[in-house]
């Protein structure tokens, strides 16, 4: 990917992926089904050919600045700070964890205009809990593309800890995600319901809720 396509007006990469959710009440697995059609797209958009998606495909958006910051009790947030997003993801944690971060962090953004068709509330699954199932599916289809991680898995070895780093993200993430592909074993119930994308998410005084509510960008 060239810098100069990273520089492309971030209002109409937003609009691009923000156009892909049809306007109408969506169920959780048609959720599922736009988060990967979004990460696919801006894959396409900026035509990444890297076995590593570039954290620039975000990062050199106009509009959107991301900090760093130590002793966070979160692993990233994102705000609308009356001119630009803000995306803090903590310094403490491995880059591969902040590369997840980022990107899960990007996809609220995403959701912003679009997230009261996405999700509602049900008894065993809340709207904050679906957008954040769902952010996570979006880095996880976003940094480990389909057709890239079958390509890497079937090339071999089949070795988790190098093609993790070969992608840049944590092993246990590229673990998560190559069950999801029907690769490897699924892991047992209670690992799954402990999540491998764990993103340590603020108490609802600092979390999306919040912060997102000053902008409509």
């Amino acid at each position: 990917m060239q810098r100069t396509d990273t520089r492309t007006n971030a209002r109409s990469v937003l609009a691009l992926l923000r156009g892909l959710v049809p306007q109408r009440q969506l169920t959780f697995n048609e959720a599922l089904r736009i988060a990967e059609l979004q990460a696919n797209h801006l894959l396409e958009h900026f035509a990444i050919n890297t076995t590593a998606v570039p954290d620039e495909i975000v990062t050199e958006l106009p509009r959107i600045k991301i900090e760093r910051e130590r002793y966070l009790p979160i692993s990233a947030s994102a705000h609308w700070n009356g001119r630009y997003w803000v995306i803090t993801l903590s310094a403490d944690e491995p880059r591969s964890r902040q590369r997840f971060s980022l990107m899960h962090e990007f996809k609220h953004i995403v959701d912003h205009t679009t997230k009261d068709f996405l999700y509602h509330d049900h008894p065993a699954n809340s709207a904050y809990q679906q957008a954040e199932r769902v952010a996570d599916h979006f880095a996880a289809c976003l940094l480990m593309p389909k057709r890239v991680v079958k390509r890497l898995w079937f090339e071999g070895p089949q070795d988790i800890d190098p093609l993790a780093e070969k992608l840049r993200v944590s092993p246990a993430a590229l673990r998560y995600r190559l069950d999801q592909l029907g690769l490897t074993e699924r892991p047992a119930r209670c690992e799954r319901l402990n999540r491998v994308y764990p993103i340590k998410k603020a108490t609802p005084s600092r979390g999306l809720t919040t912060t997102l509510a000053g902008g409509s960008q």
